[in-house]
C-alpha cells in the first residue's frame, strides 16, 4: 500500500508546475500520476505512483512524502484529511470502568481519534464523505460498532477536555460562573477544593495563568454527567503535585465511568491508566493506532521503539535511562558561587540559599507551581533584580523563559540564519525535524514547534550559562527525550553550565547532574535547597510529595509506586523515595 502526502502550505506550484511533471517517470510514460487541483497544487495518484522517490528528493520545499505501508493497513483506514492529506488507521477502544491511555508523538492523529469517538468528527474511511450505515458496516462485529451505534442513538454522551485550553478564555465571566454552567453532577464545590481553585473562583477566566486554566478545564470536564470522559493532555502547566492530584481524581471517576486520556508524561500515564494504545507512524503523514496493551507493556515497548505484537520498529534507538546515580561532579571546576539572595513580590517572597554551579554540569530545578522557580531563573539571568543580596556573575547568559511568544512575522530560516552551518544542522536542525519547517513564520507555529525553536535559539548563543525554564511544555515523549539528549551532549562538549527547570520527572532524570529543590508554601514563600546530588534531591522532593519512585526492571525508567503498596511502604521506611 502506498501513501502520498502533500504539505499544501509548503507547496509552491507556481515555481515548479512543469518541473513536478518532469520528475515523475509515470507522467513521462503517459500515465497521469500527477494532476493539478483547483488550487493549482499537484494531486498524486497513489494507485499509479511507483514510489521511486524522485519527486520527494527533487522538491525544493520538502512538501512531498511518499510512504510504503503494509497492504493489511488498507482495510483499517479510518479517516483522511482530503486527497494526499494525513491519514489515520484504526481507533482506540473506550472501556467502561477503566482509564484507557493513548501514547504517541505530536501530529500522529491522537486528537483526531478522540474527536471521532466524541462524535465531533465523522470518519470518512479514507475517502470522501461517508454515511453512518457504511461506517457501521465497516466496523461490523467489533466493540466500536456497538459504541458508535449508541453514539448515533444518543445513548452515549461524552465530556471532552480540549488540548487547546486557551479557547476557554473566550468566556466572559468568572471561574465560578463558568463552572456553575457546566456542573451537572453537583460536584463543583468538591472539585474546586480538590483542584485548589478556591482562590481564583471570583477571577475572570481571561485573567488566569496556564496552570489555573488547565485545572478549570479539567474541573469543567469532570463536572458534567456523561457516560464517557475524554482528556486531551492533563499535565501541561501543572506541577507534579497537581498532576498526581488530578490523576487520583480521574482514577476515582473511572470506577463508574469510561475514561480515555492522551498524555505525554509517562510517569502520570503509568500511574493513571489500566491499558494503553500506542500510536506510531510519521507526524503529519499517517498514524496507526495499535490494539490496547497493559500499561507497563505499552510504555516499555514504546520506550524501546519495538512493538512486538505488530512486529514493527517505530524508532531507530531506544530511550535509555541511567541505572545508577548520576556521575559525581566534585572534580569539575566551579563556574560561579552565589550567596544568600532574597526577593519579595507583595505577598510572595523567595529565599535563595548559597550554592555553586560547575562547568560541564546541568542543574535541574524542581518543585510546585508558584514557589519561585521562574523567579529564580529570572534573577540568575538578570531579568529582575533581587530585593536583597547580589547576583554579580559577570557571565554571558542565555535564557529561555517559561512562556514563549511567537509574535514576529519572520520565518524560522530568517531567525536561525546567523547560526546555520553543517555542524549546526547536525546538532540541532536534523534531530528536531526542523528542516521541513524552515519557511514557516514564527507567528504561525504551534506550541510544540515554538518551544523547539526557543530551545534551539537559547543553545545557539555562545555563553557561559544556559537557563531553560520548562523546556518540556507542549513537547511529546520523543521530543522531550531528544531535547534532553541535545542539552546533555551540548553542555558536556562545550563545558558550559545549564540550569533546567521543569515538572517532567523523566526529563529531569535524563538531563540533570544535580538538583535544586524548591520548597515552602506556594503563593506565599519559597526557598531553595541545594544544588544537591540527584539521590538526595529527589528523596527530599518526593518525600514532600509523599510518593515513591522505583526503576522499571526492563527499561530502568522511573515508575511511581502505588500508594501504600508493599514497595511504597518499604521505600518510605528506608527513606529511599527515588532510586531503588
Amino acid at each position: 500500500m502506498r501513501v502520498a502526502v502533500l504539505d499544501r502550505d509548503s507547496c509552491q506550484p507556481r515555481r515548479c508546475v512543469k518541473e513536478c511533471q518532469k520528475f515523475c517517470p509515470k507522467v513521462r510514460s503517459g500515465d497521469e500520476t500527477i494532476i493539478f487541483g483547483e488550487d493549482k497544487k499537484p494531486i498524486i495518484s497513489e494507485v499509479l505512483c511507483i514510489g521511486c522517490g524522485i519527486c520527494v528528493k527533487k522538491c525544493p520545499f520538502d512538501a512531498i512524502k511518499i510512504i510504503n505501508l503494509p497492504e493489511k493497513l488498507k482495510s483499517q483506514e479510518t479517516h483522511r484529511y482530503g486527497k494526499n492529506g494525513f491519514i489515520l488507521f484504526g481507533l482506540p477502544i473506550p472501556r467502561v470502568g477503566e482509564v484507557t491511555g493513548i501514547l504517541g508523538p505530536n501530529g500522529i492523529g491522537k486528537t483526531t481519534a478522540i474527536r471521532i469517538l466524541t462524535g465531533k468528527l465523522k470518519p470518512n474511511l479514507g475517502g470522501e464523505e461517508t454515511e453512518w450505515k457504511e461506517i457501521l458496516r465497516y466496523l461490523s462485529g467489533s466493540e466500536l460498532q456497538k459504541y458508535f451505534k449508541r453514539v448515533i442513538d444518543g445513548k452515549i454522551r461524552s465530556s471532552y477536555k480540549l488540548q487547546d485550553i486557551d479557547s476557554l478564555q473566550k468566556f466572559k465571566g468568572t471561574v465560578s460562573d463558568f463552572l456553575e454552567e457546566t456542573d451537572e453532577r453537583g460536584e463543583i464545590k468538591k472539585l474546586t477544593e480538590r483542584l485548589g481553585l478556591e482562590e481564583v473562583s471570583e477571577r475572570n477566566i481571561s485573567d488566569l495563568s496556564g496552570g489555573e486554566l488547565q485545572r478549570v478545564a479539567i474541573a469543567s470536564c469532570l463536572s458534567k454527567e456523561r457516560e464517557f470522559y475524554f482528556f486531551d493532555e492533563i499535565t501541561p502547566y501543572l506541577d507534579i503535585y497537581q498532576r498526581v492530584r488530578v490523576a487520583k481524581i480521574i482514577k476515582e471517576l473511572s470506577k463508574e465511568k469510561s475514561v480515555m486520556v492522551v498524555e505525554h508524561d509517562l510517569a502520570i500515564l503509568d500511574l493513571l491508566t489500566d491499558a494503553v494504545h500506542v500510536v506510531y507512524g510519521e507526524p503529519g503523514v499517517y498514524g496507526v493506532i495499535t490494539h490496547p496493551l497493559a500499561t507497563r507493556t505499552a510504555i516499555n515497548q514504546y520506550i524501546r521503539g519495538d512493538l512486538q505484537k505488530e512486529n514493527i520498529r517505530i524508532r531507530d534507538k531506544s530511550i535509555k535511562f541511567e541505572v545508577h546515580a548520576p556521575r559525581s561532579n566534585v572534580n569539575l571546576a566551579v563556574l560561579k558561587e552565589f550567596g544568600r539572595i532574597y526577593k519579595s513580590y507583595g505577598k510572595f517572597s523567595l529565599e535563595v540559599n548559597p550554592g555553586d554551579m560547575r562547568k560541564g554540569e546541568i542543574i535541574g530545578g524542581i518543585g510546585p507551581n508558584s514557589i519561585g522557580k521562574s523567579t529564580f531563573a529570572k534573577i540568575l539571568s538578570g531579568v529582575i533584580e533581587p530585593t536583597d543580596g547580589n547576583i554579580d556573575f559577570d557571565l554571558k547568559i542565555s535564557y529561555k523563559p517559561q512562556y514563549v511568544k511567537g509574535d514576529t512575522e519572520l520565518t524560522i530560516a530568517e531567525i536561525l540564519a546567523p547560526f546555520m552551518n553543517p555542524h549546526y544542522e547536525t546538532e540541532f536542525i536534523n534531530p528536531l525535524r526542523l528542516k521541513s519547517m524552515m519557511r514557516k513564520k514564527i507567528c504561525d507555529l504551534s506550541g510544540g514547534e515554538l518551544q523547539r525553536i526557543a530551545i534551539v535559539l537559547c543553545l545557539s548563543r555562545d555563553v557561559d550559562l544556559y537557563i531553560l525554564d520548562e523546556p518540556s511544555a507542549h513537547l511529546d515523549v520523543e521530543e522531550r527525550t531528544m531535547i534532553s539528549r541535545i542539552i546533555r551532549r551540548f553542555i558536556e562538549n562545550k563545558e558550559a553550565t545549564a540550569v533546567v527547570i521543569d515538572h517532567d520527572v523523566y526529563l529531569i532524570d535524563l538531563v540533570s547532574d544535580r538538583l535544586i529543590v524548591f520548597s515552602g508554601e506556594p503563593g506565599t514563600f519559597g526557598r531553595t535547597n541545594g544544588p544537591l546530588d540527584m539521590r538526595e534531591g529527589m528523596n527530599l522532593f518526593l518525600k514532600e510529595l509523599n510518593i515513591t519512585f522505583r526503576r522499571d526492571e526492563d527499561t530502568k525508567r522511573p515508575r511511581i509506586n502505588k500508594l501504600n503498596s508493599r514497595l511504597d511502604r518499604e521505600q518510605k521506611e528506608k527513606g529511599e523515595y527515588y532510586y531503588r
